[in-house]
């Protein structure tokens, strides 16, 4: 593990290798009664889930987001959330899902990992994201195959402060997707930033597009909770 994140410039110290190996301990324990991941086999896991989630630390320096608070849309099993807050010791992580059974599973994975800068919240981001307690209130949103861009954008957006960032974990098809994002883009006060490659192999691609937010979220947004994914923007 220590090699395969290096080779991407990612440092582990042996504390946060014994987490991940205990996290992935717990995902395969859990996945047995909850649907986590379909994949299971330990190298896969490691690469396809934990560096994959980690890979956005290839490019942007852990120092940018050292006393941030930092939410993950859509978490599921805990990607890319978790193995960040394992190397970002120094950020605030907020984890929202929509299945409770899930949410069971983080916060066991939180205790078991000793992740104290870490918190977990059940319920939809439409919900949550007009609630004054969470909206405009943090610096990064990150998620990770959760939907394509215009719907990700009308989840997520309303959660950053202006001149906050969205970082959105995306495949080859990135480009399709920002095409078809440019209404969203302008109702929700969002402009792309760049588009970052991180890796380039047959079976692994993925990029970090950054989405900055440059004024406030109108107040119609989100709509009610399945209007996004209905009628996207």
């Amino acid at each position: 593990m220590k090699q395969l994140f290096m080779k991407y410039g990612i440092e582990n110290n042996d504390q946060q290798l014994m987490q991940f190996e205990r996290y992935y301990q717990l995902l395969i324990e859990w996945n047995q009664k909850v649907n986590l991941t379909t994949i299971v086999d330990h190298q896969e896991v490691i690469k396809k889930h934990f560096l994959d989630s980690c890979l956005l630390l290839s490019q942007y320096p852990n120092d940018l987001f050292t006393g941030k608070k930092i939410i993950d849309i859509g978490t599921g099993a805990g990607f890319p959330g978790i193995p960040l807050s394992i190397i970002l010791r120094d950020s605030e992580f907020l984890l929202m899902d929509s299945l409770n059974k899930r949410i069971h599973f983080l916060s066991l994975v939180i205790e078991e990992l000793g992740l104290d800068h870490v918190t977990v919240i059940h319920g939809r981001a439409e919900d949550f994201g007009k609630d004054e307690e969470f909206r405009e209130k943090y610096d990064f949103c990150i998620s990770r195959a959760v939907a394509a861009l215009p719907i990700l954008l009308e989840y997520c957006s309303p959660f950053i402060k202006v001149d906050g960032s969205l970082l959105l974990y995306k495949s080859v098809k990135v480009q399709e997707e920002i095409e078809e994002a440019h209404n969203a883009l302008d109702l929700l006060n969002c402009d792309v930033r760049q588009l970052t490659k991180l890796a380039d192999e047959t079976d692994f691609q993925r990029y970090i597009l950054e989405i900055y937010k440059q004024g406030q979220t109108p107040a119609k947004y989100p709509r009610r909770a399945g209007k996004p994914k209905k009628d996207p923007l």
